[in-house]
């Protein structure tokens, strides 16, 4: 490992961090496959009530389950197929259309043999792997962790202190060694300073920050992260 790094770790987000996240497409191809023409009203609909239902999953006011169910409930009718089906057919979608943003690969490259990388998502179990195969990623990553799979959602510690013990089984780090890069303040970078490591904003859009939730840095593109983990 070199020792120009102030990290042994970074833990990236991987939705809007790594990835883009093309859901509009995706549900108009499955409308396609099942004869109904999606439009970007009916977008507008389901994002109405996607979006809540991920902060009460983000809250643990609802379970994976539960949220997979409710946020297709209303387009049952319309595509003709069950819930269990259309988030099967979303997921499949999914790992096709989020592609790399602009400077990640660069980024991964460059850090790849310096620093470990690892995923922690709240995405779904089902397009992690195949994502990362498709975009030719998975090489860069030494650890995935998915809170389907972990029980519970960032910001709660606990997925955070499963990455680390996930961590430790690879080499002794200390929490001072790790950083968190994303770009949800109330998942990523709150569940990060709770845990008690350093933590990296991802602020593309240059939305103004919480005063309740202070990043330990900032940046506005993933390439900025290079020079940010060297050593000054």
């Amino acid at each position: 490992m070199a020792c120009d790094m102030k990290y042994k770790w970074i833990l990236f987000d991987a939705d809007e961090t790594l990835f883009e996240f093309h859901a509009f497409p995706a549900l108009v191809n499955i409308g396609v496959k099942y004869g109904f023409e999606f439009s970007q009203q009916d977008f507008a609909e389901y994002e109405n009530i996607n979006q809540p239902l991920w902060l009460k999953y983000q809250q643990q006011q609802l379970t994976v389950a539960q949220l997979k169910n409710k946020r297709f409930e209303h387009l049952t009718e319309k595509f003709g197929v069950d819930t269990q089906v259309l988030n099967q057919e979303f997921s499949e979608q999914m790992s096709r259309l989020s592609p790399t943003f602009n400077g990640t690969v660069a980024t991964l490259e460059h850090l790849h043999g310096k620093v470990k990388m690892g995923i922690i998502t709240n995405g779904f179990s089902a397009m992690q792997q195949p994502r990362l195969e498709f975009t030719q990623t998975a090489k860069f990553f030494d650890l995935l962790v998915i809170s389907e799979e972990v029980g519970v959602p960032k910001p709660h510690p606990a997925i955070f202190s499963f990455a680390f013990q996930q961590i430790q089984n690879q080499m002794p780090t200390e929490k001072s060694q790790i950083l968190m890069v994303g770009d949800s303040l109330s998942a990523d970078i709150a569940g990060g300073n709770e845990f008690g490591i350093d933590t990296c904003w991802l602020n593309r859009h240059q939305i103004c920050a919480s005063q309740d939730i202070q990043p330990t840095f900032e940046i506005q593109e993933i390439s900025d992260l290079v020079n940010l983990v060297k050593v000054a």
